[in-house]
């Protein structure tokens, strides 16, 4: 079972992150650290598998608590999570050697799929060899990695997916270029949030969309979804 520490300064947030992790019987919460300082004495002394951290605490943030990890020689995986999503901040935590990065707020869906991806790649290294399929396996999050002159016009769409509600959807993000959230989605196609969710999500993770975190709404913050040209 992976050992499992959750960095977190809101309570609630930490405890909903718990609740997200332990449904998984493959991972266990050892420690809930409310502030960066003290999930670096923990750490210095207490081996993990995996850290859930937040990016923005007192005292010191997840990006410092990052760095200091890394001169401590703790090679511990990380999962980063965070309000922030400007590309400057990402380079800067993926160079650090984060396994993912989730934008605040998130569904359990993409969380799952954090630890899903964290599961394979411990479960490679811990193969005596992997071979070049299962390396970009890895390397590109289950992608499939084809020659550009022997790429299909389309490839199948996931379980569940269907073409014309996906083309549906993307119709009705290419007439609103400002982008939508999903539960605007879902008003205007007539499907629905879940639904619409599904395939906004899908257009994300197949690099045909993009997301953004609105916070000019004054409370909770907003995934706006917008479709690529």
């Amino acid at each position: 079972m992976y050992q499992v520490v959750i960095v977190e300064d809101d309570p609630m947030v930490a405890m909903l992150n718990r609740r997200y992790t332990e449904k998984d019987p493959r991972f266990q919460v050892c420690r809930e650290c409310p502030d960066g300082r003290a999930a670096l004495e923990y750490l210095r002394s207490h081996p993990a598998d995996l850290v859930i951290l937040d990016m923005y605490m007192p005292r010191m943030d997840g990006m410092d608590v990052l760095r200091q990890l890394r001169a401590a020689g703790v090679s511990t995986d990380v999962i980063m999570i965070t309000a922030a999503s400007d590309t400057a901040t990402v380079e800067a935590a993926m160079r650090l050697g984060v396994v993912d990065y989730l934008v605040k707020p998130f569904e359990y869906e993409r969380f799952c799929q954090a630890l899903d991806a964290f599961d394979r790649r411990r479960q490679a290294i811990r193969a005596q060899s992997v071979n070049q399929q299962q390396l970009d396996e890895l390397l590109h999050r289950g992608a499939a990695v084809v020659p550009a002159e022997d790429k299909p016009e389309e490839k199948p769409l996931p379980k569940g997916l269907q073409p014309k509600t996906l083309e549906a959807v993307c119709t009705c993000l290419r007439e609103n270029p400002q982008g939508l959230t999903c539960e605007q989605l879902a008003m205007k196609t007539g499907f629905s949030a879940v639904t619409a969710r599904h395939y906004v999500h899908y257009l994300a993770e197949s690099g045909r969309a993009d997301s953004r975190v609105d916070y000019s709404t004054g409370g909770r913050p907003s995934v706006i979804y917008t479709l690529r040209d």
